[in-house]
């Protein structure tokens, strides 16, 4: 059973579920925002934020993700990269990350926190519910169609973790190779381009975080279509563990972000499953043939569960 406790920050509502085992906060206000997810058995915080401490504000709708606050968990929906599409201009991460979410008080009541929004341009009413039980975060989704028109998407989490010396990534061992969708200071970054899993080039070892010296590298990539929905960070030194775990018939694909100095000089990691490939809903639909399909009036379901253990 979690207990439910609310409090400001920064002038944010900040909405928390707690059990003996784990704790997660999120702002709706700033996009349904997972700013915390904290082992309360180590202590270990998962949810990364820019050097210098939690720094919480607005954004405008539209606003380039490089402007954000870079803090923890964000919903991107239609699409992770700018571009145009079906004549709208879907703006980078997505339409709903920026927007103010709104809570169902009767569900936080009752220990979850479920909140919705509606796309300004796309026609889409997305529902996201969270729960606890013990060390299990279930994260539960619902997304409408309310055109009168089929609607392509794309959707993703995007968590950026905290990374400790000794951390690693675990996949599935049908993960050979990745698909790359840009970055910066390595051998190839062509998007399309195929790097070998776990250790594409010389001093590159994926699997243990490394990117070449480690100074000013970033990659984008995903992997193939999945027959395990799986992915996790853990450390043997610690014996911290985060692992998420999803349905492959419902989101086939997952989505690595590592970066180690080459965004900003900032280092973390960021275990994306997702619906699609790559981040732009219009390279998706024309090239790569990799995206969601929601006819008129549909509504799809989903869920992701993310286990915290020492």
């Amino acid at each position: 059973m979690s207990r439910t406790f609310r409090f400001l920050e920064q002038n944010f509502e900040v909405c928390a579920l707690q059990t003996r085992c784990v704790e997660i906060r999120v702002i709706p206000e700033l996009g349904a925002r997972v700013v915390s997810l904290r082992n309360r058995c180590t202590n270990r915080e998962w949810m990364w934020h820019p050097p210098g401490g939690l720094k919480l504000f607005h954004n405008a709708f539209a606003d380039d993700f490089g402007k954000s606050t870079f803090a923890g968990l964000d919903e991107c929906l239609p699409t992770l990269a700018a571009c145009e599409w079906k004549n709208r201009s879907l703006p980078d991460h997505g339409e709903v990350w920026a927007l103010p979410w709104k809570l169902d008080e009767n569900a936080f009541a009752r220990g979850r926190i479920a909140t919705s929004v509606s796309t300004p341009v796309s026609p889409f009413e997305f529902e996201r519910e969270i729960s606890l039980d013990e060390n299990r975060v279930t994260l539960s989704y619902s997304l409408t169609n309310r055109g009168d028109a089929n609607e392509e998407f794309l959707w993703s989490i995007h968590p950026l973790l905290t990374l400790e010396p000794d951390d690693r990534i675990e996949l599935p061992e049908e993960v050979q190779e990745f698909r790359i969708d840009g970055g910066s200071g390595a051998p190839e970054l062509s998007r399309g381009a195929t790097w070998s899993y776990p250790d594409p080039f010389e001093n590159f070892e994926i699997d243990s975080l490394q990117l070449g010296d480690n100074r000013n590298g970033c990659v984008k990539g995903f992997t193939h279509p999945l027959r395990e929905g799986r992915a996790a960070v853990f450390n043997d030194r610690t014996g911290d563990r985060l692992e998420f775990q999803w349905n492959p018939c419902d989101n086939n694909t997952l989505g690595i972000w590592l970066t180690r100095g080459g965004l900003n000089g900032w280092h973390h990691v960021a275990l994306e499953p997702t619906n699609g490939a790559p981040d732009s809903l219009a390279i998706a639909v024309k090239q790569w043939k990799r995206h969601g399909l929601l006819a008129p009036q549909e509504t799809r379901r989903w869920s992701i569960q993310i286990c915290v253990s020492p």
